[in-house]
């Protein structure tokens, strides 16, 4: 069986979908959105402070249980709305890190951490659908993720909390995928709600939800995609982490979250210049998160413009994980109207954010493409966000 998914205007419902592949109804429709980090980045997974929201873009999976009538056995087939549209087949019994490619790692990296935490997971039939940006630093892989744990969860009766769906798609992010990411981007996607940021600790997951109404403050918040692709499992961002790691190992901390912006000047003596830049930008851009949360609740979102700037500079001076379209985007939005902007996501490459009064999105957006074309990169996409609510059964 190769069976192709309807695409367009006649596909109908996901579920629609699903039964003319599948030749069965799926047991239900899950959606999880992916993210923008507002503020707080490489934070954390070094036990600090992060400042994302889930977004208006979902990843939205329709899934079967295989039955007794049908085939009793641990076989998984998945199948995407996008890309190649080929039908992967596994066996949910023998799954292994870093065997498998594509987008099929990630739902399938979660059927492997939840096995790994005693959870049994019978064969079924996956339909993917998401109109989260790839490779645009929006979490597209997280919102799978989360869609997938959302439905096993309910479907196996497992009866995992959010914190716990949490720490299991970063397990499966770290050990199946191959990518040393942190909490903050499933967070986000299982606990988020409409018109809010998730101020998250990521050293014990607590979580507050910050008013964030950018349409009742007279704002947009843009997203400009570069078109640059990254990869969370490249050696860039790998790197980072353990520089971070050595630095709170030198400074005698449990995790730089512990490491003040009072302690900076004897950190300066003590650790390489590399790893104190790595070091310096940790420990301000907690400090920068922690201001935002403040500036939120008391004044709103017209006031963090400074802060998202400070962010940007950071991440391209001492993290060093910005690039010339990342900057030049920045840079734009700021000139032609934009209060505040930044790159967002786990850098070099991906998308930045420009938080923007309502009578000057136009000029921005006009103005980004043309300093693009001007430089000969590729025509970014641009379009906005708002804070939605997270995980969640829409059918």
């Amino acid at each position: 069986m190769n069976p192709t998914p309807r695409t367009g205007a006649q596909a109908g419902s996901l579920a629609d979908r699903f039964e003319a592949t599948f030749g069965a109804a799926p047991h239900g429709v899950w959606a999880a959105p992916g993210r923008v980090n507002l503020i707080g980045e490489h934070t954390d997974y070094n036990e600090g402070f992060v400042l994302p929201f889930a977004i208006d873009k979902r990843a939205r999976t329709a899934v079967r249980l295989r039955s007794d009538s049908v085939r009793k056995d641990s076989t998984i087939r998945l199948l995407s709305t996008f890309g190649d549209q080929e039908l992967v087949e596994a066996d949910a019994a023998a799954l292994i890190p870093g065997t498998v490619t594509g987008w099929a790692r990630y739902p399938l990296g979660v059927v492997w951490a939840l096995q790994q935490h005693g959870i049994e997971i019978p064969g079924f039939d996956l339909l993917l659908d998401s109109d989260v940006p790839l490779g645009a630093g929006l979490s597209s892989s997280h919102a799978i993720e989360c869609a997938v744990i959302t439905a096993l969860n309910e479907l196996t009766g497992a009866g995992l909390s959010a914190e716990e769906m949490v720490r299991l798609t970063q397990h499966a992010e770290n050990a199946f995928v191959g990518a040393p990411t942190g909490i903050m981007d499933q967070s986000a996607s299982l606990r988020g709600a409409s018109g809010h940021a998730v101020f998250l600790d990521c050293r014990d997951q607590a979580v507050d939800l910050v008013p964030f109404e950018t349409e009742k403050a007279g704002l947009v918040l843009l997203v400009i995609d570069t078109k640059v692709s990254h990869s969370h499992a490249d050696g860039g961002y790998a790197s980072r982490r353990a520089s971070c790691e050595l630095g709170a190992d030198v400074l005698g901390a449990g995790a730089l979250r512990d490491v003040a912006v009072a302690d900076l000047g004897e950190a300066s003596s003590l650790l390489d210049p590399v790893t104190f830049r790595r070091v310096r930008h940790i420990v301000t851009e907690n400090d920068r998160v922690l201001q935002a949360v403040d500036v939120l609740r008391i004044q709103g979102p017209a006031h963090i413009g400074s802060l998202l700037d400070a962010s940007h500079a950071s991440m391209r001076d001492d993290f060093e994980i910005s690039c010339p379209e990342l900057d030049l985007a920045v840079d734009t939005a700021r000139a032609y109207g934009a209060i505040g902007a930044r790159m967002t996501g786990g850098g070099f490459g991906g998308s930045a954010i420009a938080l923007t009064p309502v009578q000057d999105e136009q000029q921005v957006r006009d103005a980004v493409v043309r300093a693009f074309a001007d430089a000969g990169f590729t025509r970014p996409d641009i379009f906005t966000v708002t804070p939605a609510a997270g995980a969640e059964r829409v059918s």
